[in-house]
C-alpha cells in the first residue's frame, strides 16, 4: 500500500499544469511549431527546447517531454485532450482544454517523463 501511495505522489508531482492568465475570449499565441489543431509536446519546460510531438489526431509511442500544449480548437465531442504519461513505476493520465481555456490547456512535466498517448475527446 505505501508503494502504491508514493507512486500516486510521484505520478502528481511529474505532470504539472499551468493555468491560463489570459482573459477568457483571448488565445495564447500558437507556441513554436504548433499550429491551431495541434496537440504538442516540448523537450523544455514552457514550450521550449526541439518539438518532440506534433500531432492532430490519436497518438501512441513514446517520446521524453517536459512541456506540453493543446492547441485545439473548438470541435464538440473532439476539442479536449487525454494525456497519458509515463514516470517511474506507473503512469497516469491528465485531460487537457483547448487553448484559450475557459480550463488548463497547457502544462510541465518532470525530467525524464514519458508521454506515451494521446487521445482526442470530449470535455473533460
Amino acid at each position: 500500500m505505501r508503494k502504491r501511495a508514493a507512486f500516486a505522489a510521484v505520478a502528481a508531482a511529474a505532470f504539472t499544469t499551468v493555468l491560463a492568465t489570459a482573459p477568457g475570449a483571448s488565445a495564447e499565441p500558437n507556441p513554436p511549431g504548433c499550429p491551431k489543431e495541434y496537440f504538442c509536446a516540448y523537450s523544455g519546460p514552457d514550450q521550449t527546447g526541439q518539438l518532440v510531438l506534433k500531432t492532430a489526431g490519436n497518438w501512441s509511442g513514446d517520446v521524453v517531454f517536459q512541456s506540453a500544449f493543446n492547441n485545439g480548437v473548438r470541435f464538440p465531442g473532439a476539442d479536449h485532450v487525454d494525456m497519458t504519461y509515463a514516470v517511474e513505476g506507473g503512469g497516469e493520465t491528465v485531460c487537457l482544454h483547448y487553448n484559450p481555456g475557459p480550463g488548463v490547456y497547457k502544462g510541465n512535466a518532470a525530467p525524464g517523463t514519458h508521454l506515451v498517448k494521446v487521445k482526442w475527446r470530449g470535455e473533460c
